[in-house]
């Protein structure tokens, strides 16, 4: 369990330490394309505390909901209207009720081992 938290941290330490900038006509693309992945990960969590995780559903789900809403992002780029805003909601309440459910979770585990 300790090596994808040690991974995280050398992540976040080199994205602080290079120069690396993001053009301005692509914030948009990455920013669904982040709230994608943090709802997988999330709902990653979610199946492991229910013991339903499944690997290759959640790698198959990471890469399909980012490429997905980045392709809504692009379309509606290209129609000139903001689809990009309903993979935000989409995903959004997703991430809401996914934390929430882990939220629910870890306080029945503490709770029956006392600890609440």
């Amino acid at each position: 369990m300790w090596l994808p938290a040690l991974f995280l941290v050398v992540g976040i330490a080199l994205g602080f330490l290079s120069d690396i900038t993001i053009p301005e006509q692509y914030t948009l693309y990455l920013s669904i394309a982040v709230l994608a992945a943090l709802d997988t990960l999330l709902g990653g969590i979610r199946a492991y505390l229910d013991k339903k995780f499944d690997q290759t559903i959640f790698v198959s789900g990471f890469f399909f909901n980012i490429g997905l809403a980045v392709v809504l992002a692009f379309l509606g780029v290209q129609l000139g209207v903001d689809l990009y805003l309903a993979a935000i909601f989409a995903f959004g309440v997703r991430l809401f009720q996914n934390i929430a459910i882990i939220r629910r979770h870890l306080f029945k585990t503490r709770k029956k081992q006392g600890d609440l």
